[in-house]
């Protein structure tokens, strides 16, 4: 192969990425038991960047993450709270290091993040909307 084949590779590779993600959805998911209805963008930020620890509805909230790995977590920091996942890491270790948070608890995957957020009915966790099933309640969807 020549460089010029390569280089048309590498654009249409890279055109289908792009367009994959355009297409994902994420799901800001409670517990089906949960009393948390529907929430704002604003105020599922607000949790996951560490400026509220509670629901609008009351009780305390307990964020579930996704590995830095997980497409879904670039997805989600970016459409949700408009930063990107390297922004979220840097306030995390400010909030972090002055001792006025904690970050959210980091699962291995959606199906992890879904089973702890459906056994916990303090837990918030986002995950791909084609992950969603009855064990949880959508309360914000970026799409």
């Amino acid at each position: 192969m020549n460089s010029k084949h390569i280089t048309r590779l590498l654009a249409a590779a890279a055109l289908c990425a792009s367009s994959v993600g355009a297409f994902a959805q994420v799901a800001v998911v409670v517990g089906a038991k949960s009393a948390v209805g529907t929430m704002t963008a604003e105020q599922v930020s607000g949790i996951f960047l560490g400026k509220s620890n509670s629901f609008p509805s009351g009780g305390t909230a307990v964020p579930s993450d996704q590995p830095d790995s997980a497409a879904v977590r670039e997805l989600f920091y970016t459409k949700v709270t408009g930063k990107s996942t390297a922004q979220v890491k840097a306030a995390w270790s400010r909030l972090v290091f002055s001792g006025k948070a904690t970050p959210p608890k980091e699962l291995a995957s959606s199906a992890d993040v879904k089973k702890f957020v459906a056994a916990n009915p303090d837990a918030i966790g986002y995950i791909e909307k084609s992950a969603v099933d009855s064990s949880v309640k959508v309360v914000f969807s970026a799409d």
